[in-house]
C-alpha cells in the first residue's frame, strides 16, 4: 500500500505588521496545529516556512508561505511539486468574508470567491481543484475597505473567543486528516 502525504498550508502575510490580522488565520492555525503536534515550523523552502509532521500514521507537510498573499502559489505549488503531492491531498486554510467571524467550512475545489491567496495557488498551479478550509471572519461593518479589514487586527471581543476557535479548527483538521474531504463538508457546515 502506498503511503499518501498531505500538504496542509496556512495563507497568510510574513511580518510582524501583519502577524494577528484576520488575513493571517492561515499561519495562525498552522502555528497552533504544529505546536499541538509537538512541532514546529522552521525550515526555510519554497519560498516559506514548513515542517513534516506525522499524525496517525499520517505524513504531513505544514507549510507557510512567505511570498505574502497575492504571490502563495510561488511558494504552494513547488512544495507540492518537491513531496509529489497530489491537489486533492493539499489542504489550504483560509480567511473567509462570505462566513460569519469563527465558523468553519470546508470546501472540494471550485472558485476563489476575490482570495487573491487562492487565485495565486490555482494560476501558479493550472487546477482549482484543492480543498479549502474556510475560517469566517465577516464582513466589513460600514464603509471600511475589504482590503483595509481583512489586513486589520481581530477586535478585542474576537480576540477574546480567537483561542478556542483555533482550537476547533486543529480539531476539524484532525477530522479531516482521518475521515476525508467529503466527511469534513457534512461535519463542519
Amino acid at each position: 500500500m502506498v503511503k499518501i502525504m498531505k500538504l496542509i498550508v496556512g495563507l497568510g502575510n510574513p511580518g510582524s505588521k501583519y502577524l494577528s490580522t484576520r488575513h493571517n488565520i492561515g499561519f495562525i492555525t498552522i502555528d497552533s496545529l504544529a505546536k499541538h503536534w509537538g512541532e514546529s515550523i522552521s525550515q526555510q523552502k519554497f519560498k516559506g516556512l514548513y515542517t513534516k509532521a506525522s499524525f496517525k500514521n499520517e505524513d504531513i507537510i505544514l507549510l507557510k508561505p512567505q511570498t505574502f498573499m497575492n504571490l502563495s502559489g510561488e511558494s504552494v505549488i513547488p512544495a507540492m511539486q518537491f513531496f509529489k503531492i497530489s491537489f486533492q491531498d493539499i489542504l489550504v486554510i483560509h480567511d473567509e468574508l462570505d462566513i460569519s467571524f469563527g465558523k468553519i467550512k470546508y470546501k472540494e475545489g471550485g472558485g476563489y470567491a476575490g482570495h487573491n491567496g487562492l487565485k495565486s495557488i490555482g494560476a501558479v498551479g493550472g487546477s482549482p481543484l484543492f480543498n479549502r478550509v474556510r475560517f469566517g471572519i465577516g464582513r466589513p461593518i460600514g464603509a471600511m475597505d475589504v482590503s483595509d479589514y481583512v489586513l486589520s487586527n481581530f477586535s478585542d471581543s474576537e480576540r477574546v473567543e480567537l483561542p478556542d476557535l483555533i482550537s476547533k479548527m486543529v480539531d476539524s483538521i484532525e477530522f479531516y486528516i482521518e475521515n476525508g474531504i467529503t466527511a469534513a463538508i457534512k461535519q463542519y457546515k
